[in-house]
C-alpha cells in the first residue's frame, strides 16, 4: 500500500520533469477572467465565449483522444473539456502545458484554462480548454475525505478543502462581524482600534498572558477586555465608540472558552443601560439574519426564537426562587451549602460573589432565552454603576440564550471615587489569592477624575455565533491553538529539520 512518503516522491519527480521541460511549477501571474461557478449559471451569456477558469484540481479523467478536469475556486467547480489536437501544445517559457504532459498533472494542483464555454454531447456545460497552464504543483495528495478530529483542527487547510462545510462555517462568521460592523456603522459608531499590550488590563474576570517589551525593558499584559481604553475615549469626548478584534485569557479550553478569541465593545456617552438594552435587541436581530438568513432556531435541546420580545429577569428574585438564598444577607456558608446541596463545585478559596455566580450558572444553563439578566448585585459587577432605587444593584444587562450569557452590558461606572473603592476592594481579592481578580488601575481613575459623561457600554464575543453556529469554540475557529506535536511521517519526509 502507497505511503504518503510514496505519493510524494512520486509528485517530487513530476515537479523535476516539469522543470527540464522549462515549465515554472509555480508562476506568479495568473490571467482568470470568471470564476468556476459563474459558467453554469451564466451559461446562456457565456456559450461560446471565450474564457479563462482557474482552480484547483479535483479530479482527471482520460479516455484516448479526450480528457475531462474538473477545477475548484472558491466559487464553485467548471468542467475543463479537452480533446486532442485542440489543445495548444507544449510551451515551458509560458508555463503552457499540452496533452502529452497531462500525465504530469495530479488532483491538488492548481492550473488555468483559457477556451470558449460549450455544452457536451452528454450535457455538461463545460470550457474547452485550448490552452493549459500550471499554476501550483501541488506535492501531497488531497485526501476525499477527513473525519478524524485531531488532524482535522491540525491541517484545518485541508478540512476546509475536504469539508465544505467546514469553509461555508467561516463564511458565515465573517458575516457574522460583517454585521456587527455594519449595524454598528449605521448608528453613528466609530471603529478605534486600541491596543492590545497593556500595563495594567482589566475590564473583566480573567487571569491575563503576561508579555515582555524589550524596548521599555517592562512586562505587560495582552489585554483581557476592550473595555477600559474605550472608556478612556469617552473621556477624550468621543460619544459613539467601539473596537473589534482579539482579546486573550489565560484559561483552560471548554467547549464555550478559547484564551484567544474575538469580541467586540461598544460605549455609547449620554445613554444609559435601558437604551442599551433597546439597542441590542435590535442588533442581535440584525446580527443574526444577515448571518443565518433566521431568528429561529434550533439549539441543542433549546427552541430559542429572536423575533419576538425578550423576557426580564431579575438576579436576586430569581436566586431566591431556585435555592431559598438571600442574595444580600446570605453567608458565605449558607452559599457553599447551596452550591453542595447541588452537586456544585465548592473551592476552599470560595467567596460569596463567586459562590453566587455559580449558582446563577447552574441556573442560566437551562434557560432557552432571549432572557434579559437584570439587576445584578454590586458585588460581582464592581465596574457598573449603582440602581439609584437600590444601592446594592448595578445597572447591568446580561442576555441569556440556549443556556449561555451571550453579552454584557452596563450603566458605566463615572464616580472616581466609587471606582477606585472599588477597584481596591478587587486588589485585596487578589492579593487573598483570586488571580482573577481586576487589577488598580490608577490611570483609569485619573481619568475618570478629569469627568467622563454618563455612558452605556457593551460587548460580546464571538462566543454568540459558535451557539448559534451549533459548534464548539474549537470548531468555531479556523486556527485553534494545540499542544505542538509532530508525527513520525512529518519527521522522516523533513530529516534535516530539527523538530524537537
Amino acid at each position: 500500500m502507497a505511503t504518503l512518503q510514496d505519493y510524494r516522491d512520486e509528485r517530487l519527480r513530476k515537479l523535476d520533469e516539469l522543470k527540464a521541460l522549462g515549465v515554472n511549477p509555480f508562476p506568479a501571474e495568473s490571467c482568470r477572467t470568471h470564476h468556476a461557478g459563474q459558467i453554469a449559471p451564466q451559461f446562456d451569456q457565456l456559450e461560446g465565449q471565450v474564457v479563462t477558469v482557474a482552480g484547483r484540481i479535483t479530479s482527471i479523467r482520460k479516455f484516448g483522444k479526450l480528457a475531462f478536469i474538473v477545477i475548484k475556486d472558491f466559487s464553485g467547480q467548471v468542467q475543463l473539456f479537452l480533446r486532442a489536437g485542440e489543445v495548444a501544445a507544449l510551451d515551458g517559457a509560458s508555463g503552457v502545458i499540452g496533452m502529452k504532459e497531462l500525465p504530469l498533472l495530479d488532483t491538488g494542483d492548481f492550473i488555468e484554462a483559457t477556451g470558449p464555454v460549450i455544452k457536451t454531447q452528454t450535457g455538461e456545460i463545460s470550457v474547452a480548454g485550448n490552452t493549459l497552464r500550471l499554476l501550483t504543483k501541488s506535492l501531497r495528495p488531497m485526501p476525499t475525505e477527513l473525519t478524524n478530529k485531531e488532524e482535522r483542527l491540525r491541517r484545518r487547510y485541508v478540512d476546509m478543502n475536504v469539508n465544505q462545510d467546514v469553509r461555508d462555517r467561516f463564511v458565515r462568521r465573517s458575516k457574522f462581524w460583517q454585521a456587527t460592523r455594519d449595524y454598528l456603522n449605521q448608528n453613528d459608531f466609530l471603529e478605534i482600534n486600541i491596543p492590545v499590550l497593556e500595563h495594567t488590563t482589566g475590564g473583566a474576570d480573567a487571569n491575563p498572558f503576561v508579555t515582555h517589551m524589550d524596548a521599555l525593558d517592562q512586562d505587560f499584559y495582552l489585554r483581557i477586555s476592550h473595555e477600559l481604553p474605550l472608556k478612556r475615549l469617552i473621556g477624550a469626548g468621543f460619544e459613539k465608540v467601539y473596537d473589534l478584534g482579539p482579546r486573550f485569557r489565560n484559561e483552560n479550553y471548554s467547549d464555550e472558552h478559547l484564551p484567544e478569541h474575538i469580541a467586540m465593545e461598544w460605549y455609547w456617552a449620554y445613554a444609559n443601560w435601558q437604551d442599551g438594552m433597546k439597542f441590542m435587541e435590535g442588533m442581535y436581530k440584525y446580527v443574526l439574519e444577515q448571518t443565518f438568513d433566521t431568528l429561529q432556531f434550533k439549539l441543542n435541546n433549546f427552541d430559542v426564537d429572536m423575533s419576538g420580545d425578550w423576557e426580564v429577569w431579575d438576579y436576586a428574585t430569581v436566586i431566591n426562587e431556585h435555592y431559598g438564598i438571600d442574595v444580600y444577607k446570605s453567608s458565605l456558608e449558607d452559599v457553599k451549602q447551596a452550591l453542595a446541596d447541588n452537586k456544585l463545585e465548592v473551592e476552599q478559596t470560595e467567596n460569596r460573589a463567586r459562590g453566587i455566580d455559580k449558582l446563577w450558572k447552574n441556573i442560566r444553563k437551562d434557560v432557552a432565552g432571549p432572557v434579559w439578566l437584570i439587576n445584578t448585585p454590586k458585588f460581582i459587577s464592581p465596574l457598573a454603576k449603582s440602581n439609584p432605587d437600590n444601592d446594592q444593584t448595578v445597572q447591568r444587562f446580561q442576555p441569556v440564550m440556549a443556556g449561555s450569557e451571550l453579552g454584557n452590558g452596563f450603566s458605566e461606572l463615572n464616580d472616581p471615587i466609587d471606582q477606585l473603592n472599588r477597584f481596591v476592594e478587587q486588589q485585596q481579592m487578589r492579593e487573598a489569592g483570586d488571580d482573577e481578580a481586576m487589577m488598580l488601575d490608577i490611570d483609569f481613575v485619573e481619568m475618570l477624575e478629569y469627568g467622563m459623561p454618563p455612558a452605556c457600554g457593551w460587548g460580546y464575543s464571538e462566543r454568540v455565533f459558535w451557539i448559534f453556529e451549533g459548534v464548539t469554540a474549537r470548531e468555531g475557529v479556523p486556527f485553534p491553538q494545540l499542544r505542538t506535536e509532530y508525527d513520525n511521517t512529518t519527521r522522516e519526509i523533513y530529516p534535516e529539520v530539527h523538530l524537537d
